[in-house]
C-alpha cells in the first residue's frame, strides 16, 4: 500500500510538472544574395531540424511571411502568432512565435514596438530599423499551467536602442503580466554578455544557460555567419526566464549541419524547463 501511494504521488508530481521544450531561432531572412546559403537551399533541413527537436514553443527572428508559411506547412501540429514589423501581415520581418497547439492553448497575443511609442509602428532611439516584440499567453492543456512567452529581435546598430529595448521589455512584462505568471523571453538580442542590454536583462531575469541544472551543451556562441569551418564564439541569442518560478533542466546551442552547411547564420538555442508550483 505504501509503495502504491509513493507511485501515485510521483505520477501526480510528474503530471503537474510537465517539461516544456523551448527554442529561439534567428532563421535568417530570405536574401537572394546569400548564394549557396539562400533560403530555398536550406529551408528543408531547417524545418526537419525543428521537427527532430520538437519544441513545444519557439520564437523565430527575421522570418518573412513566405518563410513562416513554409514552416507552417511543414511543421505538423504547430500554429504561429505575430505580425510584420511594418504592422502588416504581408510585409517586414516577423518575430513570430510557433506553438504546438495539441499541447498548448493560446489565450491571447499581441505585438509592441521597441520605441518610445510601443503601441504604433515606430523606430526607437538610434535603431536602424523598426523592432518589435511579439508575445502570447499560453496554457498547458494537460496541466492547466499558464505562462507568457515574449519573443524579440534587438537592433544590430543602435547601442542605445538595445539598452532601452531591454528596459522597455521588462517594463511591458510587468504591466502585462499582472498575475505574476511564469514567463520566458526569447530572441536575438544582438548583445554580448558585457553589454548594458544583457546586463540589465540578466539582472531582472534568469539566463537559462546560467541556471541550467545540467551543463550547457554545444558551442560557445550562436552567430556563425554561415562560416562552417570557423569556431562559433559570438553569443547574442538567449533564452531568459522569470525568476523564482521556472527551473531549467537542460540548455544547448544546436550546431546541426548538412554537407558542411548550417541551416541559418545563427545557431538555435534550446532549453527544457519546468514551472515551479
Amino acid at each position: 500500500m505504501k509503495l502504491l501511494k509513493i507511485i501515485f504521488f510521483l505520477a501526480f508530481i510528474h503530471a503537474n510538472c510537465q517539461d516544456l521544450k523551448v527554442v529561439t531561432y534567428n532563421i535568417r531572412y530570405d536574401n537572394p544574395k546569400d548564394g549557396e546559403n539562400k533560403w530555398d537551399l536550406r529551408k528543408d533541413f531547417l524545418s526537419r531540424q525543428l521537427q527532430f527537436y520538437e519544441p513545444d514553443v519557439f520564437g523565430i527572428q527575421e522570418g518573412k511571411l513566405h518563410q513562416l508559411k513554409y514552416l507552417d506547412s511543414t511543421l505538423i501540429d504547430y500554429k504561429y502568432i505575430g505580425i510584420g514589423r511594418d504592422n502588416s501581415p504581408n510585409q517586414g520581418e516577423f518575430s513570430a512565435v510557433f506553438y504546438n497547439y495539441k499541447k498548448l492553448r493560446l489565450i491571447k497575443e499581441s505585438t509592441f514596438w521597441l520605441s518610445d511609442t510601443p503601441e504604433k509602428v515606430s523606430k526607437g532611439w538610434d535603431a536602424m530599423f523598426e523592432r518589435i516584440c511579439t508575445y502570447g499567453l499560453f496554457e498547458d492543456i494537460k496541466t492547466k499551467q499558464k505562462f507568457y512567452l515574449f519573443n524579440t529581435h534587438f537592433d544590430h546598430v543602435g547601442v542605445l536602442a538595445r539598452t532601452n529595448s531591454a528596459k522597455l521589455i521588462i517594463e511591458k512584462i510587468n504591466a502585462i503580466n499582472k498575475e505574476k505568471l511564469p514567463f520566458i523571453v526569447t530572441g536575438d538580442f544582438n548583445s554580448e554578455k558585457d553589454s548594458e542590454a544583457y546586463k540589465y536583462l540578466s539582472n531582472q531575469l534568469n539566463d537559462a544557460q546560467t541556471i541550467s541544472k545540467s551543463l550547457s551543451f554545444g558551442p560557445t556562441g550562436t552567430f556563425n555567419n554561415f562560416e562552417f569551418h570557423k569556431p562559433v564564439n559570438l553569443l547574442i541569442d538567449f533564452i531568459f526566464t522569470s525568476k523564482n518560478n521556472v527551473e531549467v533542466l537542460k540548455h544547448a546551442i544546436l550546431s546541426d549541419s548538412k554537407d558542411c552547411k548550417y541551416p541559418s547564420d545563427h545557431l538555435p538555442v534550446y532549453a527544457e524547463i519546468i514551472f515551479k508550483k
